[in-house]
C-alpha cells in the first residue's frame, strides 16, 4: 500500500517470518549456529525456546534455506495439536515416505530405510516441530523413541522442538525426564533490549530500500520498544501501522501522536498504560468523591 509513496522496493515490516529480513542480533547468531552445529554433529535432540513473536520460526527458516543448500532431508511438522497417528502420518507425507503413511508400523520401516540411505551418504535427516509446547505427552514418548534411531557415528535422525517456554516447563515433567535427558543443545531467543530494537528497525528499513532512514525519530523508536516490550512480532506491527497512518495523512515522518492512537486500536499493554489507567482511575473515584466532601462541610 505504501512502498511507492516511502520508496520501498518491498514491505519493511511484513510479519510473516521471511528469512532476508533475519536480524541477526548475537543471540541470533548463536541460537542459528548451534542449530546448524547440532545438525551436523549429529547432536540428536535440540530446543528452540523463546516468547510469544521473538522470532522462532524466522530461524527455523534460515535453517530449512541452510539444510535445502546441504541436500539434507528434512520434515517440518507445523501443526503441534496431533495424536500419534496424525504425527507419524505427517511425518511420512514431509519426509515423502513410500509407504502407506496411515501405519505406524510401515513408517518406521521406510524412514529407518531413508536414514540409513543418508548416512551412507554421509548426509544426516532433519526433523523440525515447530510450536511443540502444544504437543501431548504421548507424542512427546513417540518423539523420545526416534531419537533411538542410530549408528555408531551417532544419532540418524536429528530432531528439532521450538516452542514457548512452556516447552521447557512440560520437558521439567517427571515422566518426561528421558527426553529431558537426551537434548544436548538449548537454543533461548530473548525480546531485543532498546540499543537492539533502533537497529532492528534500521535494518529492515535498509533492506527494503532505506538505508538512511527519517522516518521513526529516537523518540518513536525509543516508544515502540517499551510498548512493544522488545518484541519482534509487536514492533513489526506497530511499524507497519505507523507507516499506513503515515502515509493515509501524507506525512513523510511518524510522531508519537500516531503510535498512542495506534496503540489504542490495538488494544495494546505496556508497563506505563496500566500505570496510566491506574492513576485515571484513582483521579475519576476522587472526583466522584468530591461533591460529596463539598457537600458535608456545607453542612
Amino acid at each position: 500500500m505504501y512502498n511507492a509513496f516511502f520508496g520501498f522496493h518491498e514491505t519493511p515490516f511484513n510479519l510473516s517470518p521471511d528469512p532476508a529480513f533475519l536480524y541477526r542480533s548475537p543471540q541470533h547468531e548463536e541460537a542459528l549456529a548451534n542449530l546448524i552445529y547440532g545438525v551436523r554433529s549429529r547432536k540428536g535432540f535440540i530446543a528452540l525456546t523463546g516468547e510469544v513473536g521473538t522470532g522462532k520460526t524466522t530461524m527455523l527458516e534460515c535453517l530449512r534455506d541452510y539444510l535445502d543448500l546441504q541436500q539434507f532431508e528434512f520434515a517440518f511438522v507445523f501443526n503441534s495439536r496431533l495424536t500419534p497417528d496424525q504425527f507419524f502420518e505427517m511425518m511420512a507425507y514431509d519426509f515423502d515416505l513410500q509407504c502407506d503413511r496411515k501405519s505406524k508400523t510401515d513408517v518406521l520401516f521406510a524412514l529407518n530405510t531413508l536414514l540409513v540411505e543418508q548416512a551412507e551418504r554421509g548426509r544426516t535427516a532433519v526433523l523440525i516441530v515447530d510450536e511443540a509446547h502444544n504437543l501431548e505427552w504421548d507424542v512427546l514418548e513417540e518423539i523420545r523413541l526416534l531419537g533411538n534411531l542410530e549408528n555408531r557415528q551417532g544419532k540418524l535422525l536429528q530432531i528439532i522442538l521450538a516452542g514457548q517456554p512452556e516447552l521447557d516447563r512440560k520437558l521439567d515433567a517427571a515422566n518426561l525426564r528421558q527426553l529431558k535427558q537426551r537434548i544436548v543443545l538449548r537454543c533461548t531467543l530473548n525480546p531485543l533490549n532498546r540499543e537492539q530494537t533502533h537497529e532492528y528497525i534500521d535494518a529492515r528499513l535498509t533492506r527494503a530500500g532505506m538505508a538512511d532512514q527519517t522516518l521513526f525519530s529516537l523518540d518513536v523508536i525509543d516508544a515502540i520498544y517499551t510498548r512493544a516490550s522488545g518484541i519482534p512480532r509487536v514492533i513489526n506491527a506497530l511499524c507497519d501501522n505507523l507507516l499506513v497512518t503515515a502515509f493515509a495523512m501524507e506525512q513523510r515522518t511518524t510522531t508519537l501522536e500516531m503510535l498512542d492512537e495506534i496503540c489504542s486500536d490495538m488494544r495494546l499493554d505496556w508497563p506505563r498504560a496500566g500505570r496510566e489507567r491506574l492513576a485515571r482511575s484513582r483521579f475519576e473515584t476522587a472526583v466522584e468523591q468530591e461533591p460529596l466532601s463539598r457537600s458535608s462541610y456545607g453542612d
